[in-house]
């Protein structure tokens, strides 16, 4: 259950939160420190190898288990569960996420020295972007009861997108027709090739972007799409200002590193994306139905430990499912062919 029960008829100023100023402060200090220590890992382009990216993968995966673990025995059960459940839906979608790095990244032909600092500026803009988002659902939110339902519809029809998608063979992204992009090729001229991590370079006498610039402003485009996405979501789960900022950046930070444990398998998940949509969906009806029980209290509402048994039920099962139509068709195309 959301900790935070708003009435229709009489809107609250303020949400229930574990957090104090002291522990936003270290929490957001924690997380700069974090994005530092990447860039110093970043500040000679290298290619990553397995070995690297699956111990950092290890450490930002057993860093936000460990704070659940703080959570849970400091603050109970309920709201540690909450967490849980909130890091398991940001994590899921940042996995999508992922698809659309990959496609930005193949489409430009980043080169592979010059992969993970985009991710790095891409994971910062996601960062900044679902602070305000979150910051400004929260305040919606503690005004306006009715924000559930508009947060709910959301959700829907980000469903119905991720299930269309899903449908016709996964994400169809040209970067060239972003329109990001396309504002900045109109007043901006684009050098050939890449200039190591310069964004832009000084040619002529005239200010023009690397592709490496280029990259990013496409990232940046996906980030602000997928913070509309993903902070109703996990608002969907807990009402703690707080837990959604911790789950985000926790899934977050750990982006880069799993980019390069996941990038070959990704494409296998080829059913991913109908479970992402049944996820996003069943937190959209679970806020309407919120919304509802706040105006009828007859109406029922979705437990959180439901909520977890529903996402891991369907990660798994499309996970599953994925292995098996990748086994199948394996097993019937010819030898030369695999």
């Amino acid at each position: 259950m959301l900790r935070t029960h708003l009435a229709a008829a009489a809107p609250s100023t303020t949400l229930e939160t574990i957090a104090t100023p002291t522990l936003w402060a270290l929490t957001i200090a924690g997380v700069i420190a974090l994005l530092a220590l990447d860039f110093l890992l970043t500040r000679k382009p290298h290619e990553v190898s397995m070995r690297e990216a699956v111990g950092w993968s290890a450490f930002y995966i057993a860093l936000p288990l460990a704070f659940g673990l703080w959570v849970w025995t400091t603050h109970g059960s309920q709201t540690g569960l909450e967490y849980y459940t909130g890091y398991l839906v940001e994590k899921s979608l940042s996995v999508d996420n992922l698809f659309i790095f990959i496609l930005i990244l193949s489409s430009f032909a980043v080169p592979r020295v010059l992969q993970q600092r985009a991710l790095l500026f891409g994971i910062i803009g996601a960062l900044v972007m679902r602070g305000i988002f979150i910051a400004l659902g929260a305040a919606l939110i503690a005004r306006f009861s009715w924000m559930f339902l508009i947060f709910g519809a959301i959700l829907l029809v980000t469903a119905w997108g991720v299930l269309r998608d899903a449908r016709h063979g996964g994400h169809q992204v040209d970067v060239n027709e972003l329109r990001i992009v396309r504002f900045a090729r109109r007043f901006y001229p684009v050098t050939d090739d890449y200039r190591g991590t310069r964004m832009s370079v000084r040619e002529a006498g005239r200010r023009a972007l690397t592709p490496l610039g280029l990259v990013m402003l496409a990232i940046l485009g996906t980030d602000l799409v997928f913070a509309i996405d993903s902070v109703p979501a996990v608002y969907g789960i807990t009402g703690d200002p707080y837990l959604v900022f911790a789950t985000n950046a926790f899934a977050l930070l750990g982006l880069r590193a799993l980019y390069f444990v996941l990038e070959g398998a990704l494409g296998k998940l080829r059913h991913l994306g109908y479970g992402l949509a049944a996820i996003l969906a069943f937190i959209g009806v679970k806020l309407v139905l919120h919304w509802a029980h706040g105006v009828w209290t007859w109406v029922p509402t979705i437990p959180t430990v439901a909520s977890l048994a529903v996402i891991v039920a369907a990660l798994s099962v499309t996970t599953v499912t994925s292995v098996l139509a990748n086994r199948r068709e394996a097993s019937v195309l010819p030898s030369g062919h695999r």
